[in-house]
């Protein structure tokens, strides 16, 4: 029987996603240069898979142990956007289906954006519920940063469509009457909480490149708020804006 070819072996590959143990084997037995690239490259690809796989299981520990619990409809839940000196704070409320992997999902500021678009993407059409919190700067100058990253939260859970028994809570206690459990490094901890990180971050990015637009001279789009040169140069040239926290230095110093 004629071997096939490299370019019909590459092929292969390209249409069967997932290989079975035969054809594995009678890849390993093909002692040309190519093949053994080919096999090389999808086995590293397999073994990267594999650690996305490995990596949602153990990230689901503390949904399962709420499910063994009872809880019907978990949450996850984070914010974003303490830090910067413009801008709202972002939080989000994110209940998952158990039975779905969405491979990939971190802490938001460790995803690329490309596939941090992709997920929050995933999330938006299959999670059972998402709420958003957003809380403006006016109101961060009035109650504090972390009073007003408690109001997005309460907020976020405010708004599922889906109400939630159980929550998963990124470094947070909130006054509500539900079972919850606070989580240190939790978007890196919990699936619900790293799906709450993604759509969080992506809303809130979103809404500063349109604030960007509104108030050129600032690099909104690429600072997301954030006090970087080209935003503190902004500051120096043009003075506050709107959307600034007058309670942040150095945004004070211009009031």
């Amino acid at each position: 029987m004629m071997k096939q070819s490299i370019e019909q072996i590459k092929q292969y590959f390209q249409d069967h996603p997932l290989l079975t143990d035969d054809k594995l084997a009678e890849l390993a037995n093909d002692e040309r240069k190519g093949v053994q690239t080919l096999l090389s490259r999808y086995n590293k690809e397999q073994a990267k898979k594999q650690a996305l796989v490995d990596r949602f299981e153990r990230m689901s520990e503390f949904e399962k142990i709420a499910w063994s619990k009872g809880a019907q409809a978990v949450a996850g839940i984070d914010e974003v956007g303490r830090g910067p000196l413009a801008g709202p704070v972002v939080a989000a409320a994110v209940i998952l289906p158990p039975a779905r992997q969405f491979l990939g999902l971190n802490d938001s500021k460790q995803v690329p954006e490309a596939q941090r678009e992709a997920l929050f993407q995933a999330i938006s059409e299959q999670a059972i519920a998402i709420g958003i919190g957003i809380i403006s700067p006016q109101c961060i100058d009035e109650v504090n940063i972390y009073e007003a990253s408690k109001l997005a939260m309460m907020e976020a859970i405010e708004h599922l469509s889906t109400p939630a028994d159980y929550l998963l809570i990124d470094a947070m206690t909130l006054p509500i009457n539900l079972p919850q459990e606070k989580l240190i490094k939790g978007d890196a901890r919990s699936n619900s909480i790293a799906a709450a990180s993604i759509i969080a971050k992506v809303t809130r990015d979103r809404m500063m490149k349109q604030y960007a637009i509104e108030y050129p001279g600032y690099d909104f789009e690429h600072n997301a708020g954030y006090g970087t040169a080209k935003h503190l140069a902004g500051l120096k040239a043009n003075g506050i804006t709107p959307i600034h926290r007058k309670s942040f230095a150095p945004v004070k110093n211009y009031c």
